[in-house]
Parts: C-alpha cells; sequence; structure tokens
C-alpha cells in the first residue's frame, strides 16, 4: 500500500506521469509516419495501463514500472516486426536476380524493361530497410535508455527500491564477500510537518536537496538509493565500522546545519539514521531489518540521531 508518510508526494509525482503519458500520446498523433492504428493501439495500451492502477494497492515506483514494462514489450515487438521484414526483403532481391537470370535466354522478353522495373523494386526496397534499420536503431536506444531509467527515482535522480534490489541480490550472490559493507537507513524527520506547512512543492524541493547533500558529502563509491517517500538507503563498500559512524554523524550534523530557503521560508530539516554491518549469515531480509529496528531506535531516543546495531 501507498506509504502513509509519502502518499502525497507519490500522487504529486503521478499526476506528472499521466501528464508526461499524454505528451506522449500527442507526439505520436503529430508524428507523420505514424499511423491511425499505431495511435490507437498506443491509446489502448494507455487505457489499460491506467485502467490497472489502484491508487489503493499500487505505488507511483510500482506504476512507473509497469509503464516501462509495456513500454519495452512494444519496442521488442516492433524490433521483432522489422527484422521480419528486412528478411522479407532480402529474400525477394534474392528472387529478382533469380528472375532476372532465367530469362536473360528468352530473347522475346523485353530484358530492359524487367531490370528497370525490378531496379525500381529494388530501390524501394532499400529506400524501406533503411528506414526499417534506423527505427530499430532508435527503438534498441529507448529501450536501453527505459532500462537505465527504471533503475532512477523519476524526483532526485538517485537509485530507485528496484536498484537497490537488484545491487542486494549481486551482493548475496557473491556472499561471502571479503570486505565490510555497511548499509545506512535514513529518514527525514517529521516530513509530513514540512509538507503541510510549506506545502508538497517545498517537500519536493526538501528531497531534491538532500540528495544533493548525500551525493556532496558521500564518496563516488558510494550508493544511494531513495527507499521510499522520504527514506534513503546508502551502501557503503570497504570501510571499518568505525569509519561508518564517523561518516553517518556527518551526515546528521551537516543537513541539521543547512537551512533550505523557500519563498523566504528557511526549512530546518533533520534525519535519523540506523545503521548496521553485512554479516556471514544475513540474508537480504534479515540485513534491512536490522537496519530498519536501528532506525526505530533513533526515531525512539529522541530523532536526530545514528543508532548502529
Amino acid at each position: 500500500n501507498f506509504n502513509h508518510k509519502g502518499f502525497f508526494l507519490q500522487q504529486y509525482e503521478f499526476k506528472k506521469f499521466v501528464i508526461e503519458l499524454l505528451q506522449n500520446i500527442e507526439n505520436k498523433i503529430e508524428n507523420k509516419n505514424t499511423t491511425l492504428s499505431e495511435v490507437i493501439e498506443s491509446l489502448k495500451k494507455s487505457h489499460e495501463l491506467l485502467d490497472s492502477i489502484d491508487s489503493k494497492t499500487v505505488t507511483f515506483d510500482e506504476a512507473i514500472e509497469k509503464l516501462y514494462e509495456q513500454y519495452k514489450e512494444i519496442a521488442d515487438k516492433s524490433i521483432n516486426s522489422y527484422n521480419h521484414t528486412n528478411k522479407n526483403f532480402e529474400k525477394i532481391a534474392t528472387k529478382q536476380k533469380e528472375i532476372i537470370q532465367n530469362c536473360q535466354d528468352k530473347h522475346h522478353i523485353d530484358l530492359d524493361s524487367i531490370s528497370s522495373k525490378f531496379n525500381e523494386i529494388h530501390e524501394h526496397m532499400v529506400l524501406e530497410i533503411s528506414r526499417a534499420n534506423q527505427v530499430i536503431s532508435e527503438l534498441k536506444q529507448k529501450v536501453e535508455f527505459l532500462e537505465k531509467e527504471t533503475n532512477l527515482d523519476s524526483l532526485t535522480k538517485v537509485y530507485n527500491r528496484k536498484a537497490l534490489n537488484e545491487y542486494l541480490d549481486k551482493v548475496f550472490k557473491r556472499m561471502p564477500i571479503k570486505q565490510e559493507l555497511h548499509i545506512l537507513l535514513l529518514d527525514l524527520d517529521d516530513f509530513k510537518l514540512v509538507n503541510d506547512t510549506y506545502g508538497h512543492i517545498a517537500g519536493d524541493k526538501v528531497l531534491i536537496f538532500i540528495t544533493h547533500l548525500l551525493k556532496k558529502l558521500l564518496r563516488d563509491g558510494d550508493k544511494i538509493f531513495r527507499y521510499g517517500g522520504e527514506e534513503f538507503v546508502i551502501i557503503l563498500n570497504r570501510i571499518s565500522e568505525e569509519k561508518c559512524i564517523q561518516i553517518a554523524n556527518r551526515l546528521i550534523k551537516s543537513i541539521n546545519s543547512s537551512n533550505l530557503v523557500y519563498k523566504d521560508n528557511s526549512i530546518n530539516i533533520t534525519v535519523s539514521i540506523g545503521g548496521t554491518k553485512l554479516k556471514p549469515n544475513d540474508t537480504i531480509d534479515t540485513f534491512l531489518t536490522r537496519a530498519d529496528k536501528a532506525l526505530y531506535k533513533a526515531k525512539e531516543n529522541g530523532k536526530n540521531q545514528f543508532v548502529a546495531l
């Protein structure tokens, strides 16, 4: 279900998603090369997608993921279709050569005329093949772009929860690992109050501001994921427990001392962080659960602090 702390933010993002979807349909209609059947099919799939989204049970990230999966499916089908067309053209071109060769000894046939007609057909096919190959190339690029985008949070442009699951899955497949690995689960304190006081646009700006600050304070190899509405996961590789504590406390101090000005209002943000070290017998669930328990302890102890378990 929608996390109640991030419901309004995700609702706002969903509106933006619908607008982008409508703009995509409009672009298809304006495209002179797009046929009526393609537009109808796009509208049908868009309708099926939106109709399948239940705002009570589906998160914004899941809705976006469904869209991307359908887009990728359409692109894959288009690529297969154009590849099939390409092969058919090659067969026709081969057949053309065979016909001309068979007719060369038949003097009553106007070979020049036949050759001219075949050349016209061949030129047309070459043009169509060129167009098909161009579309294939563009579709492949779009698929690659979508595959990348599905791992990014649309608002903050850091990795999303799906990317976290994929990353941890790769880590646990390599278990046991030699280097130390720590996880930090960071949650903005009283974030609902920010949205209620200053509005959800201000809340969006706070989230973007926090991610920029995290990128600035962390090392290049550290990974940042948006875990939920106002929750972030940070993975620290090859780092000692002592250094992990120092980083967590530095994040808390830097965020607490930074004020974001929005419409002449100074917004002060604090964060609570729960952290833990990866253990040999851990699973993904035990690893994340332990970090979540540490975060809960930090909240329970008064917020704006770091607790490690």
